[in-house]
């Protein structure tokens, strides 16, 4: 008999844990920002993008 043909059997509860431990894997420190940051961090560039602009000097 061909190694194809045997039934195999498969550990699906160690599998499930394996595949859960992959979608739920903690965030590390440091990589994701809280609301408050990012609140500021929008004010501050909506307000560059509203502030005038520089004056250019005149031609000639």
């Amino acid at each position: 008999m061909l190694p194809v043909e045997e039934p195999r059997t498969l550990a699906t509860e160690a599998m499930a844990d394996d595949v859960e431990s992959l979608l739920n894997q903690a965030e590390p420190d440091g990589t994701f920002r809280d609301s408050a940051e990012c609140a500021g961090a929008v004010l501050l560039a909506g307000l560059l993008l509203l502030s005038p602009q520089t004056p250019r000097p005149g031609k000639g």
